[in-house]
């Protein structure tokens, strides 16, 4: 069974009676009136991380990715409770200062405070990070509109050239291997665009999984479909560059995963609102595609107008 098989069989019913829960099926816990917002991630060795040789870089990873949750909401993040479980060869004195460092970067750099958290010695190392924020209104899931336009911010698949980059299933030249390094571990988020996002988007996410898994995320409780235009499907100059000289697929690396670009569903009336928007704040969204009746199947066309496959949506955790 999938994650969200297990929490609809196991632990949808034990948050009925709470409205703020959302039905476990968005990004936070929303109680509007006490304009609070938290999002819960937790984050484990060779599964949202390879190793920890560079702790420095594994922290700024998932503390980005943690309050990109509540950025795609519209909230500014204002506080994390971190909790940690490892060992002395994980917590020693010199990554322990690494870590630290670190982690006053992230909080001048998103305004964000700790909060607290815990510590719990084991074998096996991971991370969960709980942030807050204080808002009276969020952009939810599922909230899209027929004939909406599906838009996303920067760039999708870097991280993921990144990852194969670590893993050694891929060489190239040392200068564009930093760069995509780089996009693996410190995500590009935009910190910049949450007050925009809550008045143009009648939807939004956070790419985490893929981008179609969490555009099938997105509309996953309504009758309606997608079109998505793969040439739309906005990457970096590094990234035309090595699957140019690779001899690799576009649409087999855009859905992959660990972007954290915002993905949003918007009105038609809001074109040129957003374009101003993206000009102003310096920031790449593009327009990836359309909202349908269900009457027409999810697709994905090519510069051709012609239907094509993926090899994968995104990530999915399994309990098998």
């Amino acid at each position: 069974m999938n994650e969200f098989e297990l929490i609809n069989k196991y632990f949808s019913k034990l948050s009925n009676k709470s409205k703020n829960s959302l039905n476990l099926n968005d990004d936070v816990f929303f109680d509007k009136n006490n304009r609070l917002v938290i999002s819960v991630d937790t984050y484990t060795e060779k599964n949202h991380f390879l190793n920890f040789k560079n702790p420095e870089l594994v922290i700024k990873k998932i503390v980005r990715s943690s309050i990109s949750d509540l950025i795609c909401k519209g909230v500014k993040p204002k506080y994390y409770f971190i909790s940690a479980s490892g060992n002395k060869k994980n917590f020693n004195k010199k990554n322990l200062l690494k870590i630290s460092k670190s982690l006053s970067e992230e909080q001048k750099k998103y305004n964000i405070i700790l909060g607290g958290g815990d510590t719990v010695y084991s074998n096996k190392l991971s991370f969960t990070i709980s942030t807050i924020g204080f808002s009276n209104k969020i952009v939810y899931r599922n909230k899209s509109k027929i004939n909406d336009d599906i838009y996303v911010t920067g760039n999708l698949g870097d991280s993921y050239l990144g990852l194969l980059i670590l893993k050694n299933k891929i060489n190239i030249n040392k200068k564009i291997s930093t760069y995509f390094i780089n996009q693996y571990y410190k995500p590009d988020i935009k910190y910049s665009l949450i007050q925009d996002i809550n008045k143009i988007a009648t939807s939004s996410i956070d790419v985490s999984d893929g981008l179609i898994a969490d555009l099938e995320k997105l509309t996953n409780k309504q009758k309606n479909s997608y079109k998505l235009f793969l040439e739309s499907i906005p990457v970096s100059k590094n990234f035309s560059s090595v699957i140019s000289v690779k001899n690799l697929l576009k649409k087999n690396l855009i859905s992959r995963g660990d972007d954290y670009q915002i993905l949003f569903t918007s009105n038609i009336k809001n074109r040129m609102i957003i374009k101003k928007i993206a000009s102003k704040k310096k920031i790449k969204i593009s327009r990836i595609g359309k909202i349908l009746n269900n009457s027409k199947k999810s697709s994905i066309i090519d510069r051709n107008e012609l239907k094509i496959k993926i090899n994968t949506k995104g990530y999915l955790h399994r309990f098998e």
